[in-house]
């Protein structure tokens, strides 16, 4: 860190404490050179993750879009709020955590059918129709008899 009055690169560190909720970190620094002191702040650099839709458009990343349309699939179902935003949390974690900044809706909906699966299979269902677009009764048949031959495994 360069120091602000005389302009050396080499500093030590007094004090370090959080603030504004843990969002940045207040550093008190001292001058090797001149012995002054002076503030930093760090904080942490979001990048948005971009939605590459069908369409080929972009997007960036609604966890309240994915939250909407997971509720809408678990209504009237005994799964609660808590149990959903867990779910979209751990979505939204694995995406943070990829290195790739665009990731595409498709993989977003099959994370989220993975999870969803593994929390209640009418909500998965539910949510498969909607998001594969099921044209007829033969597909969600086919979507149906998938999950109970997994069930079956």
């Amino acid at each position: 860190m360069k120091c602000p009055f005389c302009g050396c690169s080499d500093s030590k560190v007094i004090d370090s404490r959080p603030t504004d909720e843990g969002e940045r970190i207040r550093r008190r620094r001292e001058c090797v050179a001149c012995a002054k002191r002076f503030t930093t702040y760090e904080i942490i650099e979001s990048v948005p993750i971009i939605v590459v839709k069908k369409d080929k458009s972009r997007e960036a990343f609604d966890r309240v879009k994915l939250f909407n349309g997971m509720l809408r699939a678990c209504e009237k179902r005994p799964v609660s709020i808590a149990q959903i935003e867990a779910v979209v949390s751990d979505i939204e974690q694995e995406l943070q955590n990829s290195l790739d900044r665009e990731v595409t809706s498709v993989h977003i909906g099959e994370m989220a059918m993975d999870k969803l699966k593994t929390l209640d299979e009418v909500a998965y269902v539910r949510f498969a129709s909607v998001y594969r677009q099921f044209k007829d009764i033969n597909t969600f048949m086919e979507e149906l008899a998938k999950l109970l031959g997994e069930n079956k495994d």
